[in-house]
């Protein structure tokens, strides 16, 4: 699949609609951007050998883990990669699909879940 990236942050203002309220609500000092594939440097530094196996990534400190302290501090940061969430999926529905995975993933990460805690 090959989209274009205005396109593609539809889908995941679309699946940022899908959240439920609930969770909305608690989103705040936080950023969502897409980019076409992580930086050599972002793969390097978390160990990846296969670029696109990376397909989202949350850069901050979790909800669950802020105290009192936690203030005037720049945006927790989710980054959706494109192109390799495009290169896994076959059609527009899988592609839909998963970036609403992908978007809901990070934001687990935002509220302090783990890899393990998700699956």
């Amino acid at each position: 699949m090959n989209m274009e990236m205005r396109e593609f942050e539809e889908l995941v203002a679309d699946a940022l609609d899908d959240l439920p309220e609930e969770f909305l609500q608690k989103l705040e000092n936080i950023d969502i951007v897409v980019e076409d594939e992580p930086s050599e440097d972002e793969l390097r530094r978390l160990g990846i050998r296969h670029p696109n196996t990376l397909l989202g990534l949350y850069h901050g400190v979790p909800r669950n883990r802020r105290g009192r302290g936690y203030a005037n501090v720049l945006p927790d940061k989710i980054t959706i990669y494109m192109k390799p969430i495009e290169l896994i999926c076959r059609n527009e529905e899988e592609l839909k699909e998963k970036v609403r995975e992908v978007v809901m993933h990070e934001i687990g990460h935002y509220f302090g879940l783990s890899e393990k805690e998700m699956k």
